[in-house]
């Protein structure tokens, strides 16, 4: 198959399209009876349900409609990845916070992401049960869209906070599940840190919209839980990297299994600092 690089002009035709797709997906999500379903275990421990697939289902085929030239890498099929990855590619997680959404929570998403040479160039994060998305494009801004089912309402342009003021509190998001010592030092060093607990990827949208400033993960995760919002963050003016406050790179390192040792969401791209 020949490369496909998207640039961000085609990524903005895409945009509506896979938008739809998501709101789809999370609908799929949301049918659901989680008193009912059956969960199972994966290979790393994490849990996996018929709504994880139900919604994968969803994206997979709609992504060969839309795309079917562009490689994806999806949580759910592994398997099927052939990395390194070249040009552009999807990068899914189609329910993250799983562990949310069988606890009965509502704070769990679906994560889109277009990676372009390695790099997040568009992302959508869902939460379907909120009824909100994030959404953007890496030099076209970004975007809080409400929804209701799969109708779509108005988007609202969003951008992410300028550094705290002196005698300001850094607002911290955190994770219900996951917790690390590095983190919480890490939080602990910012001025009158708050910490706001947030379930699965909605920790970058609020990072995207200004409601937080930080959210520092300092312990393994993989690339379908980062790109999406990786993607949103940096279009609406922030910026996510490495621990050590470098670039972070997707698609590249699947001879270990996807994973990203430690990042860092920064509201305010000009307050990047290493840990």
């Amino acid at each position: 198959m020949q490369v496909r690089i998207i640039d961000g002009e085609a990524a903005g035709r895409l945009m509506e399209p896979l938008t739809a797709l998501v709101v789809q997906a999370g609908e799929a999500i949301l049918a659901v009876n989680r008193s009912a379903m059956r969960v199972d275990g994966k290979q790393d421990g994490s849990p996996v349900t018929e709504a994880d697939l139900a919604a994968d289902r969803i994206i997979a085929e709609g992504l060969a409609r839309l795309a079917n030239d562009v490689p994806t890498l999806s949580e759910e099929r592994t398997h099927l990845a052939s990395p390194p990855f070249r040009g552009s590619f999807f990068l899914i997680d189609p329910l993250d916070g799983t562990k949310e959404f069988v606890a009965g929570r509502d704070e769990f998403t679906v994560n889109l992401a277009l990676v372009t040479e390695g790099v997040p160039l568009l992302g959508i994060v869902s939460a379907p049960a909120l009824g909100v998305l994030w959404r953007g494009i890496v030099g076209r801004g970004a975007e809080r869209v409400r929804f209701d089912g799969t109708t779509v309402s108005a988007a609202q342009p969003i951008r992410t906070r300028k550094l705290p003021g002196p005698g300001e509190p850094w607002i911290a998001a955190v994770s219900r599940s996951h917790g690390d010592p590095k983190s919480e030092a890490f939080i602990d060093s910012r001025p009158n840190a708050v910490r706001k607990t947030c379930g699965s990827a909605v920790k970058f949208g609020r990072i995207a919209e200004g409601s937080a400033d930080i959210y520092p993960r300092f312990g393994p995760t993989c690339e379908w839980d980062v790109g999406a919002g990786c993607a949103v963050v940096t279009a609406a003016g922030g910026k996510v990297t490495d621990g050590k406050g470098g670039e972070l790179r997707f698609g590249e390192r699947g001879n270990t299994g996807f994973i990203i040792p430690d990042f860092v969401a920064w509201g305010d791209a000009e307050a990047v600092t290493t840990y």
